[in-house]
C-alpha cells in the first residue's frame, strides 16, 4: 500500500512540473500620478536540454510585452543547457531585463538523498567534485542581449521618465554576497522621485534586512522553488534557507528595524534535474504590475 501511495505521488509530481502557470501581482510602489509599469519575474528555470514544453513556453512568456525582465538566478541544471536556454529565452531577450546568479549558475546540481532536503538547507560549498558550468557564455548572453548583469552591483535605468535604481547581490546562499549600496543620487532626498528595487538570488533574513533598512522599496528573489513539495492547505515544509515557510512564494511584506518593503518571492519554474517532481507547487513566472502608490 505504501509503496503503491509513493510510486502515486511520484507519478503525479512528475506530471506538475510541467504544468506552468503565471501569477499575477499588483504592486503600488510608484510616486502618485506614475503610469503602471510590467515587470516579469523569472526563477530557478533549471534549464535540461530536451526540455522542450519548458522552453515553449518561456518563449510564449513574451507574449506579455513587459517593460523589464528581472531573473533571479538558477538557469541551468546541466552542462550542455546554455544554448538551448538562450534559445527559449529569445523573443523575452528583446525586452529590458536586469539579473542576479545563483548557485546553479556556477555549478551543476550533484544526486543526493531526496529525503535530505527535508533536513534543512542544502550544501552551500562547492564540493570538490562538482561539475562548473559555463556561467561565462550564459551571462555574456544576456549582456549581449542588453540585460545588466547585478551581480554585488547597482545601476539605474529609466523607464517612462522615472528612474528605478536596482541593486542586486551574488548569491546569498553561497554566502557571495557583497553590498553595492544604491546607485548615486538615490539617498531619497532628491527632488526627482526614484523607486528602488533589490534583486537578490537566495532570500536570506540578513540580505533582506540589510536592503529593506536602506530603503528598497521591492524586492524580488527565488530560491525556495515555493516548497517545491508542499502539503495541499498547510504550503512548504521547507524554504532551503533561514526564510519562514509561510513566505516560501508570494509577494508579503518584509518588515525591519521599523522599515518594510515589498517581497516577492518566486515559487520558481523549474527543480533540478535530481529530483524533478513538484507537488502542490505548481512553476510558474510572476507578473508585476507596479502602480501608483494610493
Amino acid at each position: 500500500m505504501g509503496a503503491a501511495a509513493g510510486a502515486a505521488a511520484a507519478a503525479y509530481g512528475w506530471w506538475e512540473k510541467d504544468q506552468f502557470r503565471l501569477r499575477e501581482e499588483t504592486v503600488p510602489i510608484l510616486p502618485k500620478g506614475s503610469a503602471p509599469i510590467r515587470v516579469l519575474h523569472l526563477s530557478d528555470i533549471h534549464f535540461v536540454p530536451g526540455q522542450a514544453k519548458k522552453a515553449a513556453w518561456l518563449s510564449s512568456l513574451a507574449d506579455l510585452y513587459p517593460d523589464l525582465v528581472v531573473n533571479t538566478g538558477d538557469n541551468l541544471s546541466h552542462v550542455d543547457g546554455v544554448a538551448p536556454l538562450l534559445e527559449a529565452l529569445g523573443p523575452l531577450l528583446r525586452f529590458p531585463g536586469v539579473f542576479v546568479p545563483g548557485s546553479n549558475d556556477y555549478y551543476a546540481p550533484i544526486a543526493r538523498n531526496p529525503a535530505s532536503y527535508l533536513l534543512g538547507p542544502s550544501n552551500r560549498r562547492p564540493l570538490p567534485d562538482r561539475v562548473e558550468l559555463d556561467s561565462k557564455e550564459l551571462f555574456g548572453g544576456f549582456g549581449a542581449a542588453g540585460w545588466i548583469n547585478l551581480t554585488n552591483r547597482s545601476q539605474s535605468v529609466i523607464f517612462d521618465r522615472l528612474r528605478f535604481d536596482f541593486s542586486g547581490v551574488d548569491d546569498p546562499h553561497l554566502k557571495r554576497e557583497q553590498y553595492a549600496d544604491w546607485p548615486r543620487g538615490s539617498s531619497g532626498h532628491d527632488r526627482d522621485p526614484h523607486v528602488k528595487i533589490a534583486v537578490i538570488h537566495a532570500p536570506y533574513q540578513r540580505v533582506l534586512d540589510h536592503f529593506t533598512d536602506t530603503g528598497a522599496d521591492l524586492i524580488l528573489a527565488g530560491h525556495t522553488h515555493g516548497g517545491q513539495i508542499c502539503l495541499p492547505g498547510y504550503g512548504a515544509l521547507v524554504s532551503n534557507c533561514d526564510l519562514p515557510t509561510w513566505r516560501a512564494k508570494g509577494l508579503t511584506k518584509w518588515e525591519h528595524a521599523d522599515n518594510w518593503a515589498q517581497l516577492n518571492v518566486s515559487g520558481g519554474i523549474g527543480t533540478s534535474r535530481f529530483a524533478p517532481i513538484r507537488i502542490a507547487c505548481r512553476p510558474e513566472a510572476v507578473l508585476l504590475t507596479l502602480t501608483a502608490k494610493p
